[in-house]
């Protein structure tokens, strides 16, 4: 991470888990990350809840063993809580993109997903949810 992501290394962004239905990445409310309010900037937070859905459609790439153009196109978030300490932003969406790949594979167009990635605090309490429009393309 440090050489293709080094400003997401350097803010203490890190991928826990990743399967093929769901991963989660972490980040730690620390000096490097946060905002005057004491918190974890909303930038570091989109970094590691986006890095939660792209490794997702990652292994789902490497699984379908296509080449498959991915990026993303529109990103919204709330947020619901001061973020500190260490947040894990989890993605569950790995079926809507395996569907997704398969889709373009067969129309040889574009699809659109949306994946949704939600931070929760070391008490469970969701602190911020992002969702990511992706596009996807079978080269």
């Amino acid at each position: 991470m440090l050489l293709k992501l080094p400003l997401a290394y350097m803010g203490g962004v890190r991928v826990k888990t990743v399967s093929e239905e769901q991963a989660t990445v972490k980040i730690t409310h620390k000096w490097m990350n946060q905002n005057p309010f004491k918190s974890m900037f909303w930038a570091a937070q989109g970094m590691a809840a986006e890095m939660s859905t792209g490794a997702l459609v990652m292994k789902a790439i490497e699984k379908s063993k296509e080449k498959v153009s991915m990026l993303v196109t529109h990103q919204e978030a709330n947020f619901f809580k001061k973020a500190t300490g260490t947040i894990l932003f989890t993605c569950a969406g790995g079926k809507e993109i395996n569907e997704a790949i398969n889709k373009s594979k067969e129309t040889k167009e574009g699809q659109v997903i949306v994946l949704t990635s939600e931070g929760k605090n070391e008490n469970g309490a969701v602190v911020s949810r992002f969702s990511f429009e992706w596009s996807l393309k079978v080269k």
